[in-house]
C-alpha cells in the first residue's frame, strides 16, 4: 500500500481513494494536512540558528559575517 509523505496509509486504488476524499468531505473523518515543508524548515531554523552561534566564537562569527556581505556586494555588481 503507498504511503504519504509522513508516512501514513493511502488507499491504493481509485475507489478506495474516492470513498476516502467522500468521508473527508462529509466529516467522518478529519483531513491530516500535512504542514508544509517550508514551515517545517522555518521551525528548524528558529531553534539552530541561535545554537550555532552560541557554540561560534566572536572571531569566527565575525569571519562569517565578512564573506556574508562579501558576497552580497558581489551580487549586486
Amino acid at each position: 500500500m503507498p504511503k504519504g509523505p509522513k508516512g501514513q496509509k493511502r488507499p491504493a486504488d481509485g475507489i478506495g481513494n474516492a470513498v476516502r476524499v467522500m468521508q473527508i468531505a462529509t466529516g467522518e473523518i478529519a483531513e491530516d494536512a500535512p504542514e508544509t515543508g517550508k514551515e517545517y524548515a522555518r521551525k528548524g531554523g528558529l531553534v539552530g540558528g541561535p545554537k550555532r552561534a552560541a557554540k561560534l566564537s566572536k572571531k569566527r562569527r565575525a569571519e562569517i559575517a565578512s564573506n556574508a556581505a562579501q558576497a552580497r556586494w558581489r551580487k549586486s555588481r
